[in-house]
């Protein structure tokens, strides 16, 4: 038995789970996720329990039973308290500020970068660091990485966009003679 799969998932104060049509709707007080249901799995919703089963035991529902528990997981966890990513901007001259539903981006470019934030996540600024917030934790991860390929951390002189916990190995320049 897969050993995600098998454990459950305990709902916070003020969430709900419910099962139709083939999906999972989970609402809770900082907004409602959706997610088709596998076939291959069962979802058992039990007093302030949720239990993930599986149909067969061949090998892709037990790989589906363990995904589609940490995705519904994942999903309380949004509605609940929501997820957020911090960014590290480093370099001089490198800005970030928030105007409306756009992140405006200096980074040393010949012009700057105007990303529009997409619905359902909210961008905050505080000198250089960007905070990605969000129900959806694969949103706020897709955004977040948006955000870092514009430019990211170089090896030599640390300067670009780095998530807050990321750990850059420098490289040592040219060694003068």
């Amino acid at each position: 038995m897969s050993r995600i799969g098998k454990q459950e998932i305990t709902l916070p104060q003020g969430v709900e789970v419910s099962v139709a049509d083939g999906k999972v709707k989970v609402k809770g007080p900082k907004g409602t996720l959706e997610q088709a249901l596998v076939d291959r799995v069962g979802v058992e919703i039990g007093d302030g329990v949720v239990n993930v089963t599986r149909v067969a035991d061949d090998r892709r529902s037990r790989s589906f039973h363990g995904l589609m528990r940490a995705l519904i997981a994942n999903m309380v966890t949004g509605v609940s308290t929501g997820f957020s990513k911090t960014l590290e901007i480093n370099g001089i001259g490198y800005r970030a500020d928030v105007s409306g539903k756009t992140l405006n981006l200096a980074l040393g470019f010949s012009h700057p970068i105007a990303y529009p934030i997409p619905e359902g996540i909210s961008i905050s600024v505080d000198r250089e660091k960007v905070v990605v917030q969000g129900v959806d934790k694969q949103q706020v991860g897709a955004v977040a990485a948006d955000i870092r390929a514009f430019r990211p951390v170089e090896p030599y002189k640390g300067k670009g966009i780095k998530y807050i916990d990321e750990y850059v190995i420098r490289k040592a320049g040219k060694a003068g003679k």
